[in-house]
């Protein structure tokens, strides 16, 4: 058995492009300034094991993944960058609350928090390239059943 995380990586990214939203989901944090109007990035944040999942031959994870969500501060007309922000949060958030199958050996999107993590979003802002980018970072706690083997 092992945690298997790129399986779940992958079908995230793949719900995240299948919004029509985004052009591409960077699979990691820019390094330069995206240059879509609205942009999205995703990478894992951590893992760690899942007590109430785990039986006595195998622990259970719960792996973290963030999903950032980028829009331009010099966008105009500037009333819209939050509008259009806010818009593809609802429609993430709508898409990893919906029943899909994330593969591997993953149970579900931990969306009331069972592990200690809720599906949630942040708003802040991030500064690339001397860009200043309105941010939605989206956190996505995974319960991955049977994520590693246990010996005696």
């Amino acid at each position: 058995m092992s945690l298997n995380t790129a399986a779940v990586f992958n079908a995230l990214q793949s719900h995240l492009l299948a919004t029509g939203l985004f052009k591409k989901v960077n699979t990691s944090e820019p390094k330069s300034a995206p240059k879509e109007d609205i942009t999205a990035a995703l990478w894992m944040d951590r893992a760690e094991p899942f007590a109430p999942a785990s039986g006595l031959q195998a622990t259970s994870a719960v792996v973290t993944y963030m999903i950032r969500i980028y829009s331009n501060m010099l966008t105009e007309p500037q009333d819209a960058i939050d509008p259009a922000v806010l818009t593809a949060t609802d429609t993430v958030m709508t898409a990893l609350s919906a029943d899909f199958q994330l593969g591997s050996n993953a149970r579900n999107i931990d969306l009331l928090g069972n592990s200690g993590t809720s599906l949630s979003a942040q708003a802040g802002y991030v500064n690339i390239d001397q860009t200043i980018f309105r941010v939605m970072d989206i956190t996505v706690p995974v319960i991955i059943n049977d994520a590693w083997t246990q010996t005696a």
